[in-house]
């Protein structure tokens, strides 16, 4: 017996992906004439199961049993068990998964078997009907199950079919709010992946044959070579569905079994632009806007890729834009536009690195100025002196809390009166999966989480945990869109005189503490507390605090 089973088929689209796309055939097909022949000669699974029901029948297209020689003969449990007369067609049997909209077992039975019982349930006649036995059925075509349509820009059926795959694959992860989408080659299989509030999640794929020709169209659609296949290659493109005009970041990778390719979906409609949509609570909100008051100086946002460090600085700037001041942000790439805001794209291929670009807009009198990342010494120091001279820098560095991004100024060359002098405030962040709203319900947390959060006997008592159950809006997750967590660690006279003795990361944090720090872990508990997350996100994205 050989299962061929894809758990990540798990909303029945991926047969209107494929015969959309005219990949698989359709209905309108007529079938082939086969050869009738006697009851006597089918295989026991086949004579077995004789009494095949008309549902399914119709759990695959006529046209598709025709042409590859297949048989539906029984389904339960979600699967369908289908008699193949060749177990190596791998094609085949990937196809089978999609069309059907379910997970398939495959059984071997004889070629002859197949196409009679082909014969005696479907017929040669265009109609479908047959009689047989006295089994008297009558099976009409009717449409492949898939979830809500998704609302796109008519595509021709003219187009090549590769054309509206392509099309449908990332109309419907704009659907789903996905905001990367991973086309990865496997040694066995071609795999499709959303990245849907920041967790991955597997969604059907065409077979592996298709491979190629998909990313060739994904490559030509980015500006591409799609000659080059042994190097990176990043491009862009832009994408219109629902009367919604989107760019899409590309980036290509080769990989041992063919290129890995992931597109970014760069929607505004996603951006959030105020300081309450963040997530921070009304504390650190009125802190935050207090540090956006200060008439110069240098605010970093730390965190690893993907914590929406982008996001705050875009919010933070978008509270700042006012007629009276020339805001300028440095990008490395310009992933969203701000109206009023004067954007400038990193391009190191002709020299406008960041220290080049620094160096360039503070002779435009910015009033404040956004730099995308602090990686080197030379724009650490342009950064930290346009901040000494009158301007309100906002940047970003990738560190695990707040008082370490001292610590990696310091490692990158930064002088430590400059870092002393000019640093306002650091802000580390995270994000989370904000419950559901649909399908939120009360639960009782586990004596270990209660544990694990640090919670008090008082706060556990009196606390109403909830959690998502999972609903059509959510997709069955239990969370509908990500807020963010937050440790604001503001620099007083303590703290700059450790910074100025280079003090140890260590010896900051507990300085910090001292002054009033509040830890990631425990903002993520007020939101717990609150309803917002649940105590599983807070745990999988913060660690305990040593101090």
């Amino acid at each position: 017996m050989i299962t061929a089973d894809d758990s990540g088929i798990k909303n029945g689209r991926s047969a209107e992906l494929l015969i959309s796309a005219g990949l698989v055939p359709g209905f309108d097909q007529p079938p082939a004439i086969v050869p009738t022949i006697e009851d006597d000669s089918l295989s026991s699974i086949l004579r077995a199961e004789l009494t095949i029901s008309a549902e399914v029948l119709a759990t695959l297209p006529c046209s598709f049993v025709f042409e590859h020689n297949v048989m539906p003969f029984a389904q339960a449990h979600g699967r369908l068990r289908v008699a193949v007369a060749d177990p190596l067609a791998l094609d085949i049997i990937d196809a089978l998964n999609y069309v059907a909209g379910c997970s398939v077992q495959v059984e071997l039975a004889s070629l002859a078997d197949i196409r009679a019982a082909i014969a005696i349930y479907y017929g040669a006649a265009s109609d479908l009907r047959t009689s047989h036995g006295g089994l008297h059925l009558s099976i009409e075509p009717q449409a492949q199950p898939v979830i809500a349509a998704v609302e796109t820009d008519k595509i021709s059926e003219q187009e090549a079919p590769i054309i509206r795959l392509v099309h449908d694959i990332i109309a419907e992860a704009i659907r789903r709010r996905a905001s990367d989408i991973h086309l990865e080659p496997l040694a066995q299989r071609f795999r499709v992946r959303y990245r849907i509030d920041g967790v991955l999640q597997e969604v059907a794929a065409p077979p592996k044959q298709f491979e190629l020709a998909l990313l060739s169209r994904v490559k030509i659609m980015a500006n591409l070579s799609i000659a080059e296949k042994r190097l990176p290659q990043d491009g862009r493109l832009r994408f219109v569905t629902a009367g919604r005009s989107l760019d899409l970041r590309v980036s290509s990778l080769p990989t041992a079994h063919g290129e890995s390719m992931v597109l970014r979906v760069l929607d505004p409609a996603s951006l959030p632009l105020g300081l309450p949509e963040l997530g921070f609570e009304p504390d650190d909100e009125s802190a935050f806007a207090q540090l956006l008051q200060s008439p110069d100086g240098i605010v970093l946002v730390t965190g690893p890729t993907g914590s929406g460090k982008t996001t705050s600085l875009y919010a933070a700037l978008h509270h700042l834009n006012q007629s009276d001041r020339k805001i300028i942000t440095v990008e490395d790439p310009v992933e969203y536009q701000l109206s009023g805001i004067n954007q400038v794209p990193v391009n190191p291929e002709i020299g406008m690195t960041f220290a080049a670009a620094l160096r360039a807009l503070l002779r435009q009198a910015p009033n404040i100025v956004m730099i995308g990342e602090i990686r080197d010494r030379e724009t650490a120091e342009i950064a930290l002196n346009a901040a000494l001279t009158g301007h309100l820098v906002f940047s970003t560095l990738h560190t695990n809390d707040a008082p370490s991004a001292v610590t990696r100024l310091l490692d990158i060359g930064a002088k430590p009166f400059l870092v002393a002098a000019a640093l306002r405030a650091v802000v580390a962040q995270r994000l989370v999966r904000r419950i559901c709203r649909d399908c939120r319900r009360a639960y009782k947390p586990s004596p270990r989480e209660i544990y694990a959060l640090e919670l008090t006997p008082l706060q556990a008592a009196t606390a109403e945990f909830t959690c998502g159950v999972g609903c059509a809006t959510c997709a069955g997750t239990g969370y509908f869109g990500r807020l963010g967590i937050f440790e604001i660690c503001h620099v007083d006279d303590a703290l700059r005189a450790l910074i100025y003795d280079k003090a140890p990361a260590l010896r900051l944090r507990q300085q910090a503490r001292q002054s009033g720090l509040r830890s990631m872990r425990e903002d993520g508990v007020r939101k717990v507390l609150a309803g917002q997350t649940t105590i599983e996100e807070i745990l999988a994205v913060t660690s305990s605090d040593p101090l």
